[in-house]
């Protein structure tokens, strides 16, 4: 079986040769570490993208089968985004930076986490009319200007990327973006922000929920009428940490969830029956209105604090809901006993059925190059 091959047979319950051996990326600072310990060339560090053709060689080199992140983007954000600015710089060296959704942080030199929200453009409707709802409305460039995966290379949509999908005859699993239906406006807005508008304003609340939901569907829809042939359907939030989500789930399901049957649906016709969600934190809350909607993968299930598993939704939810996730890549930093145990606490998750072990988040820099080797080969052992 092709690597695409046996993805698809997992998720749907059905016989498979071997499990899939899948990762979700790399912090930046880790491949240049193991580029400076000689496992990676500095080319590919830099080269590396989610997905593309660099990603499958590391991949290879580290004994993964392929990155499950792996999607045809159309751009579903702010277009034109606003233009990067320095507003202030500070003593310490830090800077106050306006970024691409019109958002100002804070930036640390050589800090490579996410930075500090200091104010937010958006904060009414005049802010909306002026700044922002314009760049939210459908283009076509939103889908021309993507870039498509062709085996070994990267090709724009309407340079060759699209006949490369339509013939579909490629041996890798690869999905459709279909956006973020709350997440992009959390970044826009900021949780507190988010928080206030609702309650002061739920009229351009909801309107801003509405202009997203539609820009959303409508790139889902032209890239499908196209022709263009994907295995999976994917969604971006983020809107969720440790003690659960971002944003009150009963207003989420008003106001977001009809967004995701519609979008859901659309993707049903064309045959993309595994719908899968990247959503970080405690997501307990809001799995059953995103099945409810249509979404019935979750990714990439973080095991944190809260230690979350697959196994109770799969009590509480059934075989209708799959995973992709859940193997704690902590045990990264530790030693091969570490990753032994973790690859014994997996084994009755992959008993379940439509489930994927992957490391819970992109692999931080203290992750230790063997051990990772080490646990690709030991999962090939393990579950081949």
């Amino acid at each position: 079986m092709t690597h695409r091959e046996r993805a698809l047979a997992v998720l749907n319950y059905q016989p498979y040769d071997r499990l899939p051996i899948v990762h979700f990326g790399f912090w930046r600072e880790t491949l240049d570490k193991w580029a400076a310990e000689g496992h990676l060339t500095p080319t590919e560090a830099e080269m590396w993208a989610d997905g593309n053709p660099t990603d499958a060689i590391i991949s290879e080199k580290l004994g993964f089968d392929f990155n499950y992140y792996s999607v045809f983007h159309t751009n579903t954000h702010l277009l034109p985004g606003f233009e990067r600015e320095v507003v202030e710089e500070l003593p310490d060296g830090s800077r106050k930076v306006r970024n691409g959704d019109g958002v100002i942080v804070l930036e640390h030199p050589g800090a490579g986490s996410i930075p500090a929200e200091i104010d937010h453009l958006l904060k009414d409707r005049t802010s909306w009319e002026t700044h922002y709802r314009h760049r939210l409305q459908y283009t076509d460039e939103r889908i021309t200007h993507g870039m498509v995966r062709v085996n070994d290379k990267m090709v724009r949509w309407d340079k060759g990327g699209l006949e490369f999908l339509q013939k579909n005859e490629r041996d890798y699993l690869y999905g459709l973006h279909c956006g973020s239906l709350f997440g992009t406006i959390r970044n826009m807005l900021g949780v507190t922000g988010a928080s206030y508008l609702f309650a002061e304003d739920d009229t351009l609340f909801t309107e801003i929920i509405d202009t997203v939901g539609e820009l959303c569907y409508r790139c889902t829809k032209t890239v499908l009428e196209s022709g263009a042939k994907f295995d999976f359907a994917h969604f971006w939030e983020d809107i969720c940490f440790k003690n659960g989500p971002l944003v009150i789930p009963s207003v989420f399901e008003e106001k977001v969830g009809p967004h995701y049957k519609r979008i859901t649906d659309l993707v049903h016709q064309y045959g993309l029956h595994i719908v899968s969600l990247d959503c970080d934190g405690c997501i307990d809350a809001l799995v059953p209105i995103w099945l409810k909607n249509g979404v019935n993968t979750m990714f990439p299930i973080e095991v944190g604090t809260w230690n979350a598993s697959i196994k109770p939704w799969r009590e509480q939810y059934g075989k209708e809901l799959r995973g992709v996730g859940g193997m704690n890549k902590v045990v990264f930093t530790r030693d091969r006993a570490a990753v032994d145990a973790e690859i014994e606490r997996l084994k009755p998750l992959v008993e379940l059925g439509g489930y994927i072990p992957c490391p819970d988040h992109r692999l931080a820099p203290d992750s230790i190059w063997d051990n990772v080797r080490y646990y690709c080969d030991r999962m090939r052992e393990v579950f081949g």
